[in-house]
């Protein structure tokens, strides 16, 4: 590169060093500018990194300055990420049980990255392992691509569908024929991804996790005008789903002691409404999707927890609860 061609790109250079070399606890001074700057072949000196500086400032870059003994060290208050952005956002991946181990490692080298040199190896200095189990699907990205362009063009999506056998096989449903479906929404829940689906044929709603789809594929049919929903629909099914298993939903009314609330809200939502109704006892209306996860969750709280109404529901729950009890017997 020509030594004129060198100097056009200078301010470029010098901002390029402060964005992934400078926070507000690390500083370029103005020797070490000019230093780095003469290494790739740019003329600089002191009195002119002054005003390169300055004109930064006047075009709107927020360049801040701090004094280092006889002269000035140069810095970035803040990147697009903040260091304890970029934690929370590494976090995520790692405790994503749906994200493989490769694809983790990747995202997080990715993400680290976005804080610069220094805050990259802050952060690799401090990942914490979670004890997730990661699915080992590693088409899982290329299958949410898919999925994405199937709901940005209205369109079916297809796939297959397997589970896994006690070898860790898959064995494919419906004999390795392809799914047709309707997609509303992709949604994330207890550590999956779900694609949403509107189902013709049950007039309602199904959901099909995105690590066991297989050979993903946008169809040319649009979907139907019941598949069209806004964010508002889809977040009020998120909050009644539990663990996306199928079921009616019911608008089902429990009493619980009142060291549950936290429980019950993070569930449901913060906005649920609860009524206490004694020193130590609440009730609360809750729209929930009746199914075995149902169950199991009101199962944890046995004794501190129960169905009030409809009258079919509260039966329901003592009917489980004693072939649980003949169960025990049993053995």
């Amino acid at each position: 590169m020509a030594g004129e061609n060198r100097q056009k790109i200078k301010l470029l250079k010098i901002m390029e060093m402060l964005m992934h070399e400078t926070d507000a606890e690390h500083q370029l001074t103005t020797n070490d500018l000019c230093v780095k700057l003469r290494e790739i072949g740019i003329q600089c000196d002191k009195k002119t990194m002054g005003k390169d500086i300055a004109v930064l400032r006047e075009f709107g870059y927020p360049v801040q300055h701090i004094q280092i003994g006889h002269e000035k060290g140069y810095y970035l208050e803040e990147n697009e990420f903040s260091t304890a952005e970029l934690k929370i956002l590494i976090d995520a991946v790692q405790a994503a049980g749906f994200i493989t181990e490769t694809k983790s490692n990747e995202l997080i080298e990715k993400v680290a990255s976005l804080g610069g040199s220094n805050k990259k190896e802050i952060l690799n200095d401090n990942l914490v392992c979670f004890n997730i189990t990661k699915h080992t699907n590693e088409d899982i990205f290329k299958t949410i691509d898919v999925m994405q362009r199937a709901l940005r063009e209205k369109k079916r999506a297809s796939f297959t569908y397997f589970d896994r056998n006690e070898n860790r096989e898959r064995v494919y449903r419906k004999e390795h024929e392809r799914y047709v479906v309707e997609p509303m929404a992709l949604v994330y829940t207890d550590d999956n991804y779900y694609l949403m689906c509107y189902s013709a044929k049950y007039k309602g709603i199904t959901n099909y996790r995105i690590d066991r789809m297989d050979e993903p594929a946008v169809e040319e049919e649009q979907v139907s005008e019941d598949a069209i929903v806004d964010d508002s629909d889809i977040a009020g099914y998120r909050k009644q789903v539990f663990k996306m298993y199928g079921g009616p939903i019911t608008d089902v009314t429990v009493q619980f002691k009142d060291k549950l609330i936290g429980v019950v809200q993070d569930k449901f939502g913060e906005d649920v409404r609860i009524v206490r109704i004694g020193t130590d006892k609440c009730v609360a209306q809750l729209a929930v999707q009746v199914s075995p996860t149902f169950w199991g969750w009101l199962f944890q709280f046995a004794g501190e927890m129960k169905i009030v109404s409809p009258v079919e529901m509260a039966e329901e729950y003592v009917k489980r609860a004693n072939v649980i009890i003949e169960n025990i017997a049993e053995k």
